[in-house]
C-alpha cells in the first residue's frame, strides 16, 4: 500500500508541474521554473501522468508487486524530466515504463484472450511507439497521433468489455471494428503523410459514433447518484471526441498555433479527463484502499472543466485572452477535482480512525 501511495503522489507532482508548464506555453507571465518546462507539457501530461496512472491501475488490478516496476519507472522518469536533469535520460526511463506496460498487456492478453484485451494492448504498443520516437528526435507534432492512440485504445478497449452487458448485434460490432481499422491505418500513415491524419480522424470520429451509440453510458447517464454522474461525464468525454475527429479531417495535420491547440486539448482534456472525472471515484479507492464517497458537489469540477474548455475553443478561433483564461480554468477545474477527491479520503480515513 505505501508502494501505491508513494506512485500516487508522483502523479500527483507531475500533473502538477505539466499544468504549470502548459499555463505558462498560453502565456501567463509566470516563472518557468526550469528553462526546458513549458516545452515538456506534452510529455508530462501524457507519459509522466496519464501513462503512470493507466499502469498503476492495470499493475492494482494484476496485484502483484512485480508489475508496480512499469509505473515505478514511467513516474521517476516524469520527475526526472520536470527537475531538468539531462532529458534523455527521462525519455529512456519513460520508454522502459511503456515498454513494461506493453509487455503486462501482452501478458493479460494470453491469459484472457478477448477483443477488448487486444485493444487495450494496442493502445500500449501505440505509447511505446510514440516514445520510441520522441527518443529518437522525431518533432511531437509528427507523433503525437500515437500518442492520442495510446489513451484513445485504451479507454474505447475498456469500454467494448463492458458493452458485453448490453449483448450488442454482429454489426454493431462490425461498426465497431470498420471504425477502429481504419483508425489503426490511419495513425500508421499519419507519421509520414497527411492522409494519415485525416484518415485516423474519419475513424475516430466512427469510433465516437458508436460509443455514443451503443456505450451503456447512453442509459446511464439519466439515472441519480454516482452512477448518472459517471454516465454524464463518459457522454461529455464522447462528445470532445467528435469535436477532436472533426478538427482533424477538417485541418488534417497541424503543427503549432491555436487550431493545434484546439485538436490536442479536445482528445487530451475534453476526453481524457472526462473519462479521468468518470472512473476516479471507482478506480482511487481500489489504488489507495480508501473509499470516496461520491457527492453532488463532483459536479462543480465537471461543469467548470466542460465551460472553460469550451471557452478554451473559442479562444483558439481568434481570441487569444479568452483561449489564456479557457486554459486556467481549465487548470482550476482539474485541482478543484482533486481536492474534492483528496478531502473525501482524508474524511473517510478519519472515520476508520474511530473507535
Amino acid at each position: 500500500m505505501r508502494l501505491r501511495l508513494l506512485l500516487v503522489m508522483m502523479v500527483v507532482v507531475v500533473l502538477l508541474a505539466a499544468m504549470w508548464a502548459g499555463l505558462v506555453r498560453l502565456g501567463w507571465d509566470w516563472p518557468t521554473l526550469r528553462p526546458l518546462l513549458p516545452a515538456l507539457h506534452g510529455p508530462l501530461m501524457v507519459s509522466g501522468f496519464l501513462g503512470t496512472l493507466i499502469s498503476l491501475e492495470r499493475a492494482v488490478a494484476l496485484r502483484q508487486r512485480r508489475f508496480y516496476l512499469g509505473p515505478a519507472v514511467t513516474g521517476l522518469g516524469g520527475l526526472w524530466l520536470l527537475m531538468g536533469l539531462p532529458m534523455v535520460i527521462g525519455q529512456v526511463l519513460v520508454l522502459l515504463g511503456s515498454l513494461a506496460l506493453t509487455a503486462v498487456s501482452l501478458l493479460i492478453f494470453r491469459r484472457h484472450k478477448a477483443w477488448y484485451t487486444a485493444v487495450m494492448g494496442l493502445g500500449a504498443v501505440c505509447w511505446l511507439v510514440g516514445n520510441g520516437l520522441w527518443l529518437a528526435g522525431w518533432p511531437i507534432h509528427q507523433f503525437v497521433y500515437g500518442w492520442a492512440g495510446f489513451l484513445i485504445l485504451t479507454i474505447v478497449g475498456e469500454r467494448l468489455e463492458l458493452s458485453r452487458v448490453r449483448r450488442l448485434t454482429p454489426g454493431s460490432y462490425g461498426w465497431f471494428w470498420g471504425a477502429a481499422a481504419v483508425f489503426g491505418v490511419g495513425l500508421i500513415l499519419s507519421l509520414v503523410a497527411d492522409v494519415g491524419v485525416r484518415l485516423a480522424s474519419l475513424g475516430l470520429l466512427a469510433l465516437a459514433a458508436w460509443l455514443l451509440r451503443y456505450d451503456i453510458a447512453r442509459r446511464t447517464a439519466w439515472l441519480p447518484g454516482l452512477t448518472g454522474y459517471i454516465g454524464r461525464n463518459l457522454l461529455a468525454g464522447y462528445l470532445w471526441l467528435v469535436v477532436g475527429s472533426l478538427s482533424g479531417l477538417a485541418w488534417g495535420r497541424m503543427v503549432a498555433g491555436p487550431r493545434y491547440d484546439l485538436w490536442l486539448h479536445a482528445i487530451f482534456l475534453g476526453f481524457a479527463f472526462g473519462m479521468i472525472f468518470a472512473h476516479a471515484l471507482i478506480i482511487l479507492p481500489s489504488i489507495t484502499g480508501v473509499p470516496i464517497t461520491y457527492r453532488p458537489i463532483f459536479y462543480a469540477p465537471t461543469l467548470l472543466l466542460q465551460g472553460s474548455l469550451l471557452l478554451r475553443m473559442v479562444g483558439d478561433l481568434g481570441n487569444l485572452t479568452l483561449r489564456q483564461w479557457g486554459g486556467l480554468f481549465n487548470a482550476v477545474a482539474i485541482l478543484l477535482f482533486f481536492g474534492l477527491i483528496a478531502s473525501s479520503l482524508i474524511k473517510s480515513r478519519k472515520k476508520d480512525k474511530r473507535p
